[in-house]
């Protein structure tokens, strides 16, 4: 018979057992410190010196070199997904606009829109052009790192809201070195791919060495352009895509290089010249057409991009007395020929407005109306920075330089119908209804400077500030031809070509800025372990030419940063806690729109406020366990209407009766939350070591565009989560890995979009997957 407990010995008995719990638990964590646990440091330059994260008051997320081997990071759309304050717009590799902090309007990233707001750099240089980041293929890498917030002191225009540096592996003096991997994967609903990378770095003597890297990647297709047929009501024919239809067409071919040299010319001067070329080849198209089916798209005309560039780079560090100098300087050459169809313009302008009338022969036959576009992008971009520095372990330290650089974009967009008349064509450009044919100049020049103050044991006060002046022209040709327009295009031209390949000239204006951004952290070393920081800073980013020439230039939006922050450790270094609170002003943001014909049409708008958290944890659990998490939240929406124009000076106007977004209204592209969590064990399996990881991504829905009726038509894009697996092998250099990457097959919405205005082509919207399941094996040697 069982005997009844009274609650006074039932009480004693709970707190016995908590007790004795607590105490095996503490055993447990004793047995568990007394084993190597300890996280490990994590070297950065975010300041312009090398430091360990722990000690930078500000907000770094920085993904190693030997982590991104472990994740199958092999580019941007592969590491931006473990950056939570991170987020991005992509029509296809070489073409993504990204933002940070929730600093996004949804603009079109058309070729004549704004600047970047966000700076992304390879070692001192940086890479940021004006249609989207260099999708650099990320290998040898010594890390990436994503500074968040304004970066306005140190780094200048382009990192209004953030900073993305992609840190390259030097060469190292002395020691011969040289590894070759290997990968085939299959894609669900694919095909397959492969590639091989590898470096080797050979010491030339005792001061110089060379580092070479190399890589051929091929990425499989999985999209399918399916058969498909559109008749045109004006015209009343009906094409068919039947010569064009293939099964996973949107395949990605990389191939490219890099040559570094370190030259150590004396004890106190070094001089690292490089050079690192790629050329990106993608067929097809990366979204795919809903009502079509899953990943299926109908294409009617050729698509494909071939993006080549190199960046020839130079940095001298030196000692000028007791202070420290660097220069570094860069010309970066990049060229894209692409094609796409164009014909969803072709249809609606058709279906609704009858514009297939227009578009006739030399006979005045209507003619198959299908538009096309054949483009050729031609950048440069020089850049040179002078820095002087004090010593690091002064109480008063002082960095300082002179920035400035040079960026053109040469533009040829020809939009093509076959067959036309000669007398509707743009002169000189057989089949072209439409030419853009502009050059494109945007200048920065800038004076900074960073003092830091140890006033008192463990308290460190820093202000900095930035002098900047920007130029930004656009000259040119757009339009229609003469004979087809009477008051645009080549009926509106004032002078004679200046842009090789122009029948004339109607645009050329330029406009300049100058203007302070700053910023002010006080940061507390409340002991080795742990430091908390706030920080008051403001970034910018320069205004522009509009092509249309009845609007007037856009001007300049601000950003201004308040946060608080912490970097921190525990349990014996065992785990690293670092988080930022942050609340930011954006003021009279950039908003670009597509406008009458297509033109990229930008204005300042209202004013947002963006607040949020973001934070990252290691937990080294066991000498073989180690648990990583990052996540973001933010709360970015409107503080005034925007009501979609301005005063003839430019300036937002915000009272209006139908406000386009009124106030409230949530800013688009970045999610509300967004997160990781990677597990790693590694462990001897026998004769070899061995490891398991698991990871996970996952972001909440997020809307593609400011505007209430364009988001309706577009509509909202879903939030998803994605798993990825990874079992591996080594054995002396030998190494063997099994991957699989989206192991639920989960099918995320990356971008969504129509091919012209929302409001004419909003029948048709794309969706731009991530990539479906894939499973792939690699294998790899070291020597």
């Amino acid at each position: 018979m069982m005997r009844m407990i009274s609650g006074a010995a039932a009480r004693k008995a709970t707190v016995l057992s908590s007790v004795l719990l607590a105490s095996t638990m503490l055993t447990g964590v004793t047995s568990v410190l007394a084993q190597d646990t300890t996280v490990g440091e994590v070297i950065v330059t975010a300041q312009k010196r090398s430091e360990d994260l722990q000690d930078v008051p500000v907000s770094i997320q920085a993904i190693g070199g030997e982590r991104l081997e472990a994740l199958v990071v092999s580019d941007f759309n592969d590491y931006v997904k473990y950056l939570p304050s991170v987020s991005f717009q992509s029509t296809a590799p070489g073409f993504s606009s990204v933002y940070m902090r929730g600093v996004a309007s949804g603009g079109d990233g058309n070729h004549s829109g704004s600047l970047p707001s966000v700076g992304i750099y390879l070692d001192e240089q940086p890479i940021t052009t004006i249609q989207g980041a260099l999708d650099v293929h990320v290998y040898d890498m010594e890390r990436v790192e994503a500074l968040a917030g304004p970066q306005g002191t140190l780094y200048g225009a382009s990192s209004q809201a953030g900073t993305i540096r992609l840190i390259t592996r030097k060469p190292e003096l002395g020691e011969f070195s040289a590894a070759i991997d290997t990968e085939v994967n299959s894609v669900s609903e694919g095909d397959i791919g492969y590639g091989v990378e590898g470096f080797v770095n050979i010491p030339l003597s005792e001061s110089a060495a060379v580092r070479v890297v190399g890589w051929y990647q091929h990425d499989a297709g999985y999209v399918d352009n399916v058969a498909g047929t559109r008749t045109y009501p004006t015209w009343g024919g009906t094409i068919n895509n039947n010569t064009l239809v293939e099964e996973d067409y949107n395949d990605v071919t990389t191939v490219g290089g890099r040559l570094a040299l370190k030259i150590d010319l004396n004890e106190n001067w070094t001089v690292t010249p490089s050079l690192m070329a790629q050329s990106e080849e993608s067929n097809g198209n990366f979204s795919f057409d809903p009502t079509n089916g899953d990943l299926q798209i109908s294409r009617y005309r050729p698509e494909g991009a071939k993006d080549e560039w190199y960046q020839a780079a130079m940095t001298i560090e030196g000692k000028l007395g007791s202070l420290d100098f660097v220069y570094a300087g860069s010309y970066m050459k990049r060229d894209v020929d692409s094609q796409s169809d164009y014909s969803d313009y072709s249809f609606f302008y058709d279906t609704l407005f009858g514009y297939g009338a227009y578009w006739v022969d030399n006979l005045s036959n209507p003619v198959d109306p299908t538009q096309y576009i054949q483009a050729r992008d031609r950048y440069t971009k020089e850049s040179h920075e002078i820095r002087l520095s004090t010593p690091s372990d002064l109480p008063l330290r002082v960095v300082g330089g002179y920035f400035m650089q040079n960026q053109t974009h040469g533009i040829e967009q020809r939009y093509m119908i076959d067959g036309i008349g000669t007398g509707i064509e743009v002169p000189g450009w057989p089949d072209t209804i439409w030419l853009t044919q502009q050059f494109r100049t945007d200048k920065d020049y800038a004076l900074f400077g960073e003092v830091s103050w140890d006033f008192k044991p463990g308290w460190t006060l820093t202000g900095g500030m930035r002098y900047f002046l920007t130029e930004n022209g656009l000259k040119g040709f757009f339009g229609y031809g003469a004979g087809y327009s009477g008051s645009t295009g080549e009926a509106a031209c004032f002078g004679p070509p200046q842009v090789d390949g122009s029948p004339c000239t109607n645009l050329n204006k330029t406009t300049e800025e100058s203007g302070f951004t700053h910023k002010v952290n006080l940061t507390w070393a409340v002991d080795d372990d742990r430091m908390v920081y706030g920080t008051w800073s403001t970034g910018y980013r320069p205004g522009g030419i509009n092509r249309r020439g009845t609007l007037p230039p856009y001007g300049s939006d601000f950003l201004t940063n308040m946060e608080l922050g912490w970097k921190t450790m525990w349990f014996n270094k065992s785990v690293r806690w670092n988080g930022a609170i942050y609340q930011e002003r954006w003021d009279d943001f950039q908003f670009s729109i597509l406008g009458a014909n297509g033109l990229t049409e930008i204005k300042n708008a209202a004013q947002a406020r963006i607040r949020g958290i973001e934070t990252d944890v290691a937990w080294r659990v066991t000498e073989g366990l180690t648990l990583t998490a990052g996540a973001a939240w933010t709360d970015a929406e409107l503080t005034a209407n925007y009501c979609g124009f301005t005063t003839p000076g430019g300036v937002p106007v915000t009272q209006c009766a139908t406000p386009q977004a009124p106030k409230g209204t949530q800013l688009p592209v970045t999610p509300r939350f967004k997160a990781n969590l990677v597990a790693r064990y590694e462990f001897t399996l026998g004769e070899y070591d061995a490891h398991i990881q698991g990871a996970m991504v996952t972001q909440t829905s997020s809307w593609t565009d400011l505007r209430l009726v364009e988001r309706a038509i577009i509509g909202k894009q879903d939030g998803w989560s994605a798993f990825d697996f990874v079992a591996g092998v080594e054995r002396d250099a030998w190494s063997a890995e099994f991957f699989v990457q989206n192991l639920t097959d989960e099918r995320a919405s990356l971008y969504r979009y129509a091919q012209c205005a929302e409001a004419v082509c909003g029948g048709a919207v794309y969706t731009v997957p991530n990539q479906p399941r894939t499973l792939g094996l690699r294998l790899g040697r070291k020597f």
